[in-house]
């Protein structure tokens, strides 16, 4: 079994702080308490601030008892992440908070990677190397959350990738996912690179992804109704029992999953796609007719069901205007991608107002 281990850092708000880690964080926990050190509400401990001789004698304490119990401490060469997080923070555009997040068990380190949605450096480290501790940056209005982790390089700065959105639920492995970034010790030169580079790749990389769940459910939505109007429907359900009469008034189950897919991803994209399309033109007309058919069905994903809603005519138009005029839209929603480079220029407003699309928002 491997020893208690304890990193020793300092913030500039707490003082001297110190996480438990390893295998055997418990037994690192109760040799901190008994150096007094106590605990927040993250998981980090800390001595009492602004009493210097006070903290130099609980280390003192500390190391002697850590040789007693075989007790690994190390220090950090760098200062304490949700220091430098926080100060990331302040200087990204939009209203960003930042919290601790500690992994004092292996396993919960391991929890975190099917929630990763990075496609670099990140991601390797998180699954191959230890890491006892993390800081979260989050945005809520834009439901965006980053990690940033100090770089296994001591020389280095910090990682920074994404955690996957609520509205995607696990993203590892996900081939439209951003690719993390490195990012310097300083606050202000880590906030221009995340906003200057990385925010973009990211927002891009959650149209993509949106437009392909898109793309994905009405391609399969199709085949099934395809199969129903050529007479190929399965007779029977999955179990071999004939499939009742009444039965096939309504939509299959399945439809209608895949539905709820374009009902979650399709608004914040038809919002860019109205935001390029010219004024009065087929395509703008196009792209009111299928907002109008979200808004008409969008009642019935109360969520709790993953059944059909039954036989209701709003939602079969809804799906009809979806399968003919889905092809105009995938093409407006790609070409409305948004820009990878902060100096790409914007797309414009859109003139007037349209009907409210549906963002759902997870964890």
């Amino acid at each position: 079994m491997s020893d208690p281990q304890i990193l020793l850092t300092y913030s500039r708000g707490k003082g001297i702080v110190a996480i438990a880690h390893g295998a055997r964080y418990k037994a690192a926990h109760q040799l901190l308490t008994s150096c007094g050190f106590r605990e927040d509400e993250s998981g980090v401990h800390h001595l009492p601030n602004g009493e210097p001789d006070l903290a130099r004698a609980h280390v003192a304490s500390l190391v002697r008892l850590a040789k007693f119990y075989r007790a690994e401490v190390t220090t950090g060469s760098r200062q304490f992440i949700g220091d430098i997080a926080e100060d990331i923070a302040a200087r990204l555009p939009g209203g960003w908070k930042a919290r601790v997040e500690i992994y004092s068990n292996p396993h919960w380190q391991g929890d975190l990677v099917p929630w990763l949605w990075d496609s670099g450096e990140l991601a390797r480290v998180v699954r191959h190397e230890r890491v006892p501790c993390a800081a979260a940056l989050t945005d809520t209005a834009s439901e965006t959350t980053l990690l940033l982790i100090e770089h296994p390089d001591r020389q280095a700065g910090y990682l920074l990738g994404a955690l996957s959105p609520d509205f995607f639920e696990e993203g590892h492995g996900d081939r439209h996912a951003p690719r993390g970034i490195a990012v310097p010790g300083s606050a202000a030169a880590a906030a221009r690179a995340i906003t200057d580079h990385y925010l973009p790749a990211y927002r891009r990389a959650v149209h993509d992804r949106r437009l392909a769940c898109v793309a994905e459910s009405l391609d399969r939505i199709r085949a099934r109704h395809d199969d129903r109007s050529t007479g190929t429907a399965p007779e029977r359900d999955d179990i071999g029992a004939p499939v009742p009469e009444e039965a096939t008034a309504r939509l299959p189950g399945r439809v209608w999953e895949e539905f709820r897919s374009v009902l979650r991803h399709a608004p914040p994209l038809l919002d860019r796609c109205r935001s390029s399309a010219p004024e009065g033109s087929p395509d703008n007309r196009v792209l009111a007719q299928l907002i109008d058919a979200l808004v008409d069905v969008e009642s019935l994903d109360g969520g709790a069901s993953s059944g059909s809603p039954g036989p209701d005519a709003p939602l079969r138009s809804a799906i009809e205007t979806w399968l003919t005029h889905g092809e105009t839209f995938l093409r407006r929603a790609r070409a409305a991608a948004p820009p990878t480079r902060p100096d790409t220029p914007a797309l414009a407003p859109p003139a007037r107002p349209h009907p409210p699309g549906r963002h759902t928002p997870r964890r």
